[in-house]
């Protein structure tokens, strides 16, 4: 079966370029404006549709016009914990040498009070195990940090160094799913240009 992800539309945040995590931004006006320039395709629309319970991501369904989806709690950002808030380039110089060895850990990479991307994966699975058992393809609005892990998940990256896929966020990310919730090494992206 098919899981398409969408991620959620920019915020201001996502803008000024700050570490959201789970504060419960809204979407901004030039989030609301991509949104405009975006059409899903009829076969998306089709899947069941799933989304995180942050704002930006409920809003952007909403916008879509999508009115029938269910809210899982899975599919929320990764925890950055004492770093939400910050901005990521400063807070590398500030740290130094202290982030570049955690961010080499790559899936056990963990901000402090936060979660690793290998917990995102692991909060995942049995979510994962649970949409396979209905045999329908399935669609969610989320956020890059679970759009990333499910990447990982399906292709085996270890989350060292650049990302093997250069992610469009104006475009949805189709993997596929196995009758028990495992992830194929499968991955394509959808355009959702109106």
């Amino acid at each position: 079966m098919k899981l398409v992800l969408l991620r959620h539309a920019m915020t201001d945040w996502n803008l000024e370029k700050r570490i959201q995590g789970r504060i419960d931004q809204p979407l901004g006006a030039s989030g609301r404006e991509q949104l405009a320039r975006l059409e899903l395709p009829p076969a998306l629309r089709a899947c069941r549709w799933y989304c995180s319970p942050l704002l930006r991501a409920r809003q952007t369904a909403e916008v879509l016009g999508l009115t029938d989806f269910e809210i899982e709690p899975a599919l929320i950002e990764m925890s950055w914990g004492e770093w939400e808030g910050e901005i990521l380039k400063p807070l590398r110089r500030k740290l130094g040498e202290t982030m570049r060895a955690n961010e080499s850990r790559g899936l056990d990479f963990c901000p402090p009070g936060g979660e690793s991307p290998a917990q995102v994966q692991a909060r995942l699975q049995p979510w994962l195990q649970c949409i396979a058992t209905t045999a329908v393809d399935s669609a969610a609005v989320t956020h890059k940090g679970i759009i990333r892990c499910i990447y990982s998940l399906s292709s085996g990256w270890d989350m060292r160094g650049e990302c093997p896929v250069d992610f469009s966020w104006a475009a949805a990310h189709q993997f596929e799913l196995t009758a028990d919730g495992r992830l194929r090494d499968s991955y394509e992206e959808i355009p959702l240009a109106g």
